[in-house]
């Protein structure tokens, strides 16, 4: 659980708009991701995008980060206590450094990502007693759902 306003259904719900960001990238050919900021008090969403890396030809439009970006803009500050990061695939080193520089009480992610996860996989900066900011992160929401947009995806292009 990462806060009293988000319990497993909850999370459930967010990681649903989460999935429908993601599958909305496939419309302008990206990778299917999706991301969801929300408040932790009563999971309200703030932001939510999905990856915009081929339709921007911008190399850090990701899901998380642009998730992120929306969400100070529609706070207006740079620091997101109180919120929390869902997200389809676990972050990339950038992600999941954007959600540490912004604050965010937690990260809540789908499926694990072996190649690039910087919050379990690979590294693991949401628990690095060296970084002056750590957050709850809880993996594995709806892993085989999330896994298998992106394996359908990786298949139809070879």
């Amino acid at each position: 659980m990462i806060g009293p306003g988000l319990d497993g259904p909850a999370l459930d719900a967010l990681m649903a708009v989460a999935l429908d960001e993601a599958r909305a990238a496939l419309a302008h050919g990206d990778v299917p991701i999706g991301a969801v900021v929300a408040r932790v008090a009563d999971g309200t969403v703030v932001a939510r995008r999905h990856n915009e890396r081929e339709a921007r030809a911008d190399p850090t439009a990701h899901a998380e980060l642009l998730a992120i970006r929306d969400a100070a803009a529609a706070v207006g500050a740079s620091r997101l206590d109180g919120h929390v990061l869902v997200s389809t695939l676990e972050p990339c080193p950038m992600c999941a450094g954007a959600a540490l520089l912004a604050r965010v009480d937690g990260v809540v992610f789908g499926a694990a990502d072996p190649k690039a996860g910087a919050l379990g996989s690979l590294y693991h900066l949401g628990a690095d007693p060296r970084l002056n900011h750590e957050m709850t992160v809880a993996p594995g929401l709806r892993a085989e759902e999330c896994g298998a947009l992106l394996a359908t995806f990786f298949a139809d292009r070879r």
